[in-house]
């Protein structure tokens, strides 16, 4: 919010002033988000980029977001009386299943407004994060991956292993069908392809395909998503 200041403003006003931009991009570094407030319309967007961190922490190269900083952003918002809606805005290559799909979780259990766009990638657990808001939107160069639940490191060579996997990819389409008309039968068809990817199996969606197989609602722009938004909310 840019504060208008009058000639006759003391000089601790207009530090104020001064420090707002410094604050308010220290605090979004600090929490991947920001409160916008508008002509009645009060707005929380939510950046989810890189990859999700969960029990371990990623790399120091790695652009990466913590859900447990996540978490608490959301109950605020959920809890707050002066947010009317969430905006959450997708850039991610995945990262800890279990810990994206907690955060999806308590995006499509919030009672107040909320719509999700896809920007740059919605790679793996991204997909049920964008499934998760009330309405979904995705700019046209924006790719959605589907791929079977995978693990690296080391993994105990017995089928209780494969059965642990298996009931994680049957937990997330499970969430995924529920939040979006996405045809379970087809996405399974999706994940499991062999000619759409150089190094691994699954499926590469660009932005109308998306829409197209009833992942996401619509595709559009950031304009769309915040007008979609501020109707949800003066419905409400």
């Amino acid at each position: 919010m840019i504060r208008n200041c009058s000639d006759n403003n003391n000089d601790e006003q207009q530090d104020e002033a001064v420090r707002a931009p410094e604050e308010k991009a220290d605090d979004i570094e600090k929490s991947g988000g920001i409160t916008l407030r508008g002509q009645g319309e009060a707005i929380h967007a939510l950046i989810i980029a890189g990859q999700i961190e969960g029990h371990y922490a990623a790399s120091p190269q790695t652009k990466s977001t913590k859900y447990e900083q996540c978490i608490p952003t959301l109950v605020a918002v959920e809890e707050s009386d002066e947010i009317d809606g969430l905006l959450l805005l997708l850039n991610t290559i995945g990262g800890d299943v279990e810990a994206g799909l907690a955060i999806a979780e308590l995006v499509a259990g919030m009672t107040k407004p909320t719509v999700s766009l896809v920007l740059g990638g919605g790679h793996s657990i991204g997909v049920p994060l964008a499934v998760s808001a009330k309405k979904s939107f995705i700019v046209p160069s924006a790719t959605m991956t589907i791929h079977p639940v995978r693990t690296n490191g080391l993994v105990i060579g017995v089928p209780q292993s494969f059965t642990s996997l298996e009931k994680m990819q049957d937990r997330i389409l499970s969430f995924i069908v529920r939040n979006s008309r996405a045809d379970e039968a087809k996405l399974r068809e999706l994940m499991t392809r062999t000619d759409e990817m150089t190094t691994d199996i699954g499926t590469v969606l660009d932005g109308s395909e998306a829409v197209g197989y009833g992942l996401i609602d619509a595709v559009g722009s950031l304009g769309d998503a915040l007008r979609a938004l501020k109707t949800m909310i003066r419905e409400g």
